[in-house]
């Protein structure tokens, strides 16, 4: 899908979402990315195939998790 020079990561790729935005919709939270990966604002994403990806929000330095 990628026609860049260098091409954009493939999208199972783990550098998938620096790929280039192609379409960009702030008001309704989502942008579509080269290689076709939807990107949302919660960080969760849609695969070209279908796939879900959980939101992944780093944790924010300083804070630290208990057991």
């Amino acid at each position: 899908m990628c026609r860049h020079t260098p091409a954009c990561p493939t999208a199972d790729s783990a550098d998938a979402d620096a790929a280039r935005v192609v379409a960009d919709h702030p008001e309704q939270g989502w942008r579509l990315l080269c290689n076709g990966v939807l990107v949302f604002d919660d960080t969760g994403e849609l695969l070209p195939d279908g796939r879900a990806i959980a939101p992944h929000r780093p944790t924010p330095v300083g804070v630290l998790s208990t057991a």
